[in-house]
């Protein structure tokens, strides 16, 4: 039960954030009421504390990302760099040993239960 309460302040938030109203602990509390939901009254003011300062279209847009994005065609860090000319030698071997492994599943003939 203690999720749906921590879900209804996450989307009272995200409601207010589309609808672009500024998100304060009152306007939780009214959206929160609206659903018919009760809710531990600590629960809004720490959501409205917590993304005060925050920009939350630019929180929702990053979500998952580990920081900034490497440039277009440099290698992540640790992971050595391979030239433009192997890399489509070893595409082909990929796809080739894919489609084998592919082939090889359709040719089984017996089942999990048979």
């Amino acid at each position: 039960m203690s999720s749906i309460r921590w879900l209804t302040c996450i989307y009272s938030a995200l409601i207010l954030h589309n609808n672009e109203v500024t998100v304060t602990e009152g306007k939780i509390n009214a959206l929160i009421k609206a659903a018919g939901i009760n809710v531990e009254p600590f629960r809004p003011g720490l959501f409205a504390k917590a993304l005060a300062n925050i920009n939350i279209g630019s929180l929702i847009c990053n979500v998952g990302a580990d920081g900034p994005a490497p440039a277009a065609g440099a290698a992540p860090a640790g992971v050595p760099a391979t030239s433009t000319a192997t890399a489509p030698a070893e595409e082909k071997k990929v796809k080739a040993k894919k489609e084998e492994s592919e082939e090889s599943e359709d040719d089984t003939s017996f089942g999990l239960f048979d």
